[in-house]
């Protein structure tokens, strides 16, 4: 159950992309248990933030400057990143954004980075379709350079590479893989609860994984699951 989410080694946990999506879900999980602080780029989701009791503070992941203010002052032991996407000024944050986290959180003596990227990142782009790496190509080559700076860091890491996301309540059957083969679909909501599991698992560090419905399977398939 997620009640026994709780970490000896991690106490303070930063989620970048927690104004939405798994992030968000992400942050609500951890809470309970754990000092979270979201890093937001924008103050629109902090009234809801802080009232789940998650801590705000304010900085853009692809200006490093704003986030060496952001980690000063404050004791973080894990950071979780779920940012990506293409902002108006034109870069995406999927790498740059990532790359800056990265290197301040070395810097700051982060114990653990936990990066949520995309199955077709990396190894399991032999898991999509062609039409599929004709859309999303660029995005996933970006995504693949972040978890390679993150690799080469230093940092204790593990990556989370989702299926097709969808927003819907969570079912509870969401599952972790080593094979960069399969692909499939997933709830935001199950993605997060795996997440979490990894980030308090030491079973879970320097591990690649793909996050994945049992019951949403693009080709039902037998799948060696990993247990965090």
């Amino acid at each position: 159950m997620l009640e026994s989410l709780t970490s000896a080694n991690l106490q303070t946990v930063l989620v970048a992309g927690a104004s939405r999506g798994v992030g968000r879900e992400i942050a609500r999980l951890l809470q309970p248990n754990f000092t979270v602080t979201a890093l937001l780029r924008s103050t629109a989701a902090v009234t809801e933030l802080e009232a789940l009791g998650v801590q705000t503070v304010m900085g853009d992941a692809m200006i490093p400057e704003q986030l060496e203010t952001a980690f000063a002052n404050r004791p973080i032991d894990a950071v979780i990143s779920t940012i990506g996407g293409l902002p108006a000024e034109g870069n995406r944050a999927d790498f740059e954004g990532n790359r800056n986290l990265i290197d301040t959180a070395v810097k700051a003596g982060v114990k653990k980075f936990v990066l949520v990227t995309s199955i077709g990142s990396g190894e399991s782009v032999v898991s999509l379709p062609p039409r599929a790496l004709e859309a999303l190509g660029a995005v996933l080559k970006e995504k693949e350079k972040a978890e390679q700076h993150l690799i080469q860091s230093g940092l204790a890491y593990t990556i989370v590479r989702p299926g097709g996301l969808k927003s819907e309540p969570p079912t509870g059957t969401g599952i972790l893989t080593e094979d960069p083969k399969i692909s499939g679909s997933i709830h935001r909501a199950d993605v997060a609860a795996l997440v979490c599991r990894c980030l308090i698992s030491d079973r879970a560090n320097q591990k690649i994984l793909s996050a994945l419905d049992r019951n949403q399977l693009f080709t039902p398939t037998e799948i060696a699951e990993f247990t965090p």
